[in-house]
């Protein structure tokens, strides 16, 4: 049973230079073909799209030191000295990053949809949707605190013209590790909405780090897969006729048991027929080297956006009558990257070294498209 909520916090406010190369190439080329694809299917029919985005905002923190020694590290009196003058350009760039995803033949300005992960509070989600990129979209929040050591939240910043709240829950990973009371982490955030007057959940999620190796953290991450399964399954049986995107920085990649086996979710489109499915789109992506963050000369692509086959049914057809899934992006844009030194290519990050970059985030976003038919 999920833990039932009332709606809350919910804001109204105004408002390897080869291996890239490669990776840039690859990107281009996938995206080129279904460009085209999608480009003639407009020109036979009228459809509109909506973007549904995830962004992991690495360490979006105030300046203000509420937790101890977990918050010092952003204060004026920390390692980083996080001051009024840091945080403002870290919210400009959040902003600026947010309003270049435009979404082609969508009658918004960019994603409808925002998930965001590594953001402290709702405050500094006001800050971020009253910064002038992207005011003018009106962006609403759901937020939830979470019981995270860090005091790192998950939440939602949505269009209120093409998506309308009805109700908000959250899940708490304890019940899935009865061996570790004492271990705190992101709640699990599920929000159920029409989104272009179809019913539709979103849950957002930030799975347990590697810390102390990925092997051995693994269970964390199973556990949390199987918290979003078992949500999966209690939102189909309360509604089996909704929708359901489930994304997140699940700090594992799409072939780890934890997304494959405890979420189940497919590698295929052919494969997801069993009622309330999940086709997982990023992992036929990953094998091509796209990924949303790199080390060493390896990409990982922990930034998903995974759903059920709700969004299937006319896949093949040239009828949309209802939200379909066009395709989905790694939006890895040129000013996103880091232009020199050793991670040439790789996410230009607030921090490297304990040097303020003055970038964006370690992570870059991902998006899925999907498209209906106007009639």
């Amino acid at each position: 049973m999920m833990k039932k909520a009332l709606l809350m916090a919910l804001a109204l406010v105004a408002f390897l230079p080869a291996l890239v190369q490669g990776q840039e190439q690859n990107q281009a080329q996938v995206l080129t073909q279904t460009d085209e694809q999608q480009d003639q299917m407009d020109q036979e029919r009228r459809y509109t799209r909506y973007g549904v985005m995830f962004y992991n905002l690495e360490n979006l923190f105030d300046t203000i030191n509420n937790n101890g020694e977990y918050d010092k590290e952003f204060s004026p009196a920390g390692a980083r000295q996080w001051n009024g003058t840091k945080y403002w350009q870290k919210e400009h760039n959040m902003a600026y990053a947010i309003s270049q995803m435009e979404v082609k033949g969508s009658p918004a300005d960019g994603p409808v949809i925002v998930g965001v992960s590594e953001i402290e509070n709702i405050t500094v989600l006001q800050d971020l949707v009253r910064q002038p990129e992207i005011k003018d979209r009106h962006y609403q929040i759901v937020h939830h605190d979470s019981p995270d050591r860090r005091g790192v939240d998950v939440a939602f910043l949505y269009n209120p013209r093409f998506f309308r709240v009805l109700n908000v829950t959250t899940q708490n990973i304890g019940k899935y590790l009865p061996d570790y009371p004492n271990f705190r982490t992101r709640d699990q955030l599920t929000v159920t909405g029409l989104l272009a007057g179809e019913k539709v959940s979103l849950m957002i999620n930030h799975w347990p780090s590697r810390l102390g190796g990925e092997e051995q953290s693994s269970y964390l991450r199973e556990a949390a897969g199987r918290m979003a399964r078992e949500t999966i399954d209690s939102l189909l049986r309360d509604d089996p006729n909704q929708g359901i995107i489930f994304m997140g920085d699940l700090n594992d990649d799409p072939q780890n048991k934890s997304c494959s086996e405890a979420l189940g979710a497919k590698k295929e489109i052919k494969d997801c027929t069993e009622p309330g499915s999940c086709y997982n789109p990023w992992w036929n992506i990953l094998n091509k080297g796209i990924g949303t963050l790199g080390y060493k000369g390896n990409w990982n692509l922990f930034d998903q956006i995974i759903f059920t086959n709700y969004f299937l049914k006319h896949y093949d057809s040239k009828d949309k009558p209802t939200l379909t899934f066009s395709r989905a992006e790694v939006l890895n844009r040129k000013f996103l990257r880091s232009s020199e030194g050793d991670r040439q290519g790789y996410p230009l990050r607030t921090f490297s070294s304990g040097i303020f970059l003055n970038g964006y985030s370690d992570h870059f976003p991902t998006m899925i498209y999907l498209v209906k038919e106007v009639k």
